[in-house]
């Protein structure tokens, strides 16, 4: 088959099944063979329970002892079997699967692969995979992989139909120079693709993987380094002077700049003054005082007669943003006007705004990616901000420049990122640094516990809501997987709901909900109309709540220590001493180190440089599920050397014009639609 072929030519792929497909990208051949698994399972011989394996992901053969009846529990759907395995009787329970009764029938046997638990009753195992016997077998000590899907679409359809396609790997075009390959021993297209869908073992998994890795490494720094060349000797159409009205607003603050805060500033606004184009980004811990910093600067602007934007990340936290700015205006009363543009400005204000920026008349504008639609024209924009600058990235940065002539550009980031790889990944921009905490903050008290500790954690949760407090509970993943044994949201919080007191308001957060639903969700906790919030980390950022003191999360281990720090600072905002419960779902001294970094340390940056040290070569467990990783395939901390070599090529690509049309390929595939490329929604 051709790779250009539609999917509806392969064989039992019906215009039907053809649309499932479209709906996860897929619509050719090659769209196909890019749609990479996103796990392997590899399934193991059948053990005995025994201690040895308690907490780990294990297969056993049991013999079916009771018909499984389903129990309701309000909303939840409880179905309790019990299955012979040697000479133990086990309990296994499946949440919201009625249907499992005609699959456990009475004496079948069957396959469980699950985790393995012990309670004072014994070992028992939630939402095994079930297997017949004959299936196991001929899975058995091979890499299985595990595609993403959607309704109506299964993991192992996506994989029959890549089966179907095999022989057309050898169709796709190398687009990396042989003496490229051959000097940083990278895999040659056809070979990674295969060992991406179907590895030999795990050694040619990571050769494949790390291929892909550099790719994308090499054509984002490509977009940096472009950029950098763009901006490098522009001058800027925006002369400005440093202003009173900065000064009085320093001086009306209920609070001392901290130094590292005067210091930014400081370097703001020499840029600013300055006769070149300002690509500067700033990065500073949570709660470290980035956005008085940011304030500062849109003040400056419009005080010298131009016009600030900023972007935020959510409606919620734009309008907080929006909300402060209007305030600090009225109160030194300056004579120019701010607005709030977002996703859910009405028609009718809309309108008024959009003449009014067109015009001139509005100095400052905050709101969300709306800012800088296509609808929005701007007088003269002189600062474009954008906070919680890795949710937006090199595209966004460029749709920034677009929206004004030699636009200034301040980018505000809490990641953690090491200074070593932020010079890598923003060496287009001027780094700045606020590296200290203002004082009079009350330290967040930490406890890293295992899963039994969850029913005391969730205690602890009802007294501080008994005093007027609010809590989140962090899961890592939004519906049940197959294998992964972690909380899952949509499970977790009807758990919760059937379990604590009816008067107890509970929220459910995750990013499948729609824009609108979710932006409501979180104004309702800020108004505090939910005490407990289960979330998946959609409020890593976006939302300021200084009434939560709790935050827990579940499954901790699966996530980046840069996302469990960032998380952790959704509390600590309030005059009420904040804590972090860390749930530790393995039994395993690696994860517990890591683990214990964050018991010792609320400095993000220290974190980030100690959790890139335990980190080891071929440590892929978690990286999926963790929140810091913004690329695709590769993990600017664990590919640490990987990026460096993209760096150093893509330096050499730029500067030697001669290389150019050797990697013509490689550009002309960045054109091409299917190709796993960065995904820019998170750097």
């Amino acid at each position: 088959m051709n790779l250009n072929d539609d999917i509806v030519k392969i064989k039992g792929i019906g215009p039907k099944s053809a649309s499932y497909f479209y709906k996860l990208g897929i619509k050719t051949v090659r769209d196909l063979l890019y749609y990479f698994p996103r796990k392997y399972d590899v399934f193991s011989e059948c053990i005995n329970p025994c201690e040895e394996h308690e907490d780990a992901l294990v297969s056993i053969k049991g013999k079916v002892m009771n018909e499984g009846k389903p129990i309701r529990v309000r909303n939840l759907s409880i179905t309790n079997v019990k299955i012979m395995t040697g000479n133990e009787v086990m309990k296994i329970t499946f949440f919201n699967m009625p249907y499992i009764k005609n699959v456990l029938k009475l004496n079948s046997v069957h396959i469980f692969h699950g985790y393995l638990r012990k309670n004072k009753t014994g070992y028992y195992m939630e939402q095994p995979r079930i297997f017949k016997e004959d299936e196991y077998g001929f899975m058995l000590h091979e890499m299985q992989p595990v595609y993403p899907v959607t309704t109506g679409i299964t993991s192992n359809k996506i994989r029959a139909a890549v089966e179907q396609v095999r022989q057309s790997i050898a169709m796709v075009d190398e687009i990396l120079p042989q003496e490229l390959l051959d000097e940083y021993n990278i895999m040659p297209i056809h070979m990674a693709i295969e060992q991406m869908h179907f590895p030999k073992d795990f050694d040619m998994f990571a050769m494949a993987r790390k291929r892909f890795a550099f790719v994308e490494f090499l054509q984002f720094l490509l977009s940096v380094k472009m950029m950098k060349a763009k901006m490098r000797y522009l001058n800027t159409l925006y002369p400005m002077v440093e202003t009173g009205e900065t000064k009085r607003v320093i001086e009306g603050l209920p609070y001392k700049l901290t130094n590292a805060q005067q210091r930014v500033w400081g370097e703001i606004c020499d840029d600013l003054q300055g006769d070149k184009v300002v690509n500067r980004m700033v990065q500073g811990d949570v709660g470290s005082g980035k956005t008085i910093v940011a304030f500062l600067a849109m003040i400056m602007t419009a005080s010298n007669g131009y016009q600030a934007a900023m972007m935020a990340p959510t409606e919620v936290l734009a309008r907080q943003h929006f909300d402060q700015m209007k305030a600090l205006i009225e109160k030194h009363h300056f004579n120019f006007k701010v607005c709030l543009l977002t996703g859910s400005t009405t028609a009718k204000d809309r309108k008024v705004i959009l003449q009014e920026i067109e015009n001139g008349s509005i100095s400052i504008v905050i709101g969300t990616h709306a800012v800088f639609q296509d609808t929005v024209t701007y007088h003269k924009l002189a600062l474009a901000i954008t906070d919680e600058q890795h949710r937006f990235g090199v595209k966004q940065r460029e749709q920034l420049v677009k929206k004004g002539v030699t636009t200034n550009v301040i980018v505000m980031s809490a990641t953690p990122i090491p200074r070593s790889l932020a010079m890598i990944l923003y060496s287009d921009m001027n780094l700045s640094a606020v590296d200290e905490m203002p004082q009079g903050r009350i330290p967040i008290k930490n406890c890293v516990v295992e899963d039994s500790y969850r029913d005391t954690a969730h205690n602890f949760i009802l007294k501080e809501i008994a005093k007027g407090r609010q809590a989140y509970i962090i899961c890592p993943m939004i519906e049940e997987s197959e294998t992964v044994d972690a909380q899952n949201v949509i499970e977790y919080y009807e758990k919760l709901k059937a379990k604590l007191p009816e008067h107890i308001r509970v929220g459910l957060l995750h990013g499948k909900m729609k824009n609108e639903e979710k932006n409501r969700i979180m104004e309702h906790f800020a108004a505090r109309e939910i005490d407990i919030l289960v979330s998946t980390t959609v409020i890593e950022v976006g939302i300021n709540v200084p009434n939560a003191t709790v935050m827990m999360v579940e499954n901790a281990e699966r996530f980046g220590l840069a996302s469990l720090h960032q998380l952790r600072g959704r509390v600590g905002r309030g005059k009420e001493q904040s804590y972090c419960i860390f749930i530790n779902g393995k039994k395993d001294k690696k994860q517990n180190e890591r683990l214990d970094i964050l018991l010792h340390s609320n400095d993000g940056f220290e974190i980030a440089n100690r959790d890139l040290k335990l980190r080891g070569p071929g440590d892929i467990t978690g990286i999926a599920q963790s929140g810091d990783i913004p690329f695709i395939h590769g993990d600017i901390y664990q590919d640490e050397e990987i990026l460096k070599i993209a760096d150093e090529v893509s330096e050499r690509i730029v500067n030697d014009e001669s290389r150019v049309e050797k990697f013509q390929p490689f550009f002309m595939s960045l054109l091409q639609d299917g190709n796993n490329k960065v995904d820019f929604r998170t750097i």
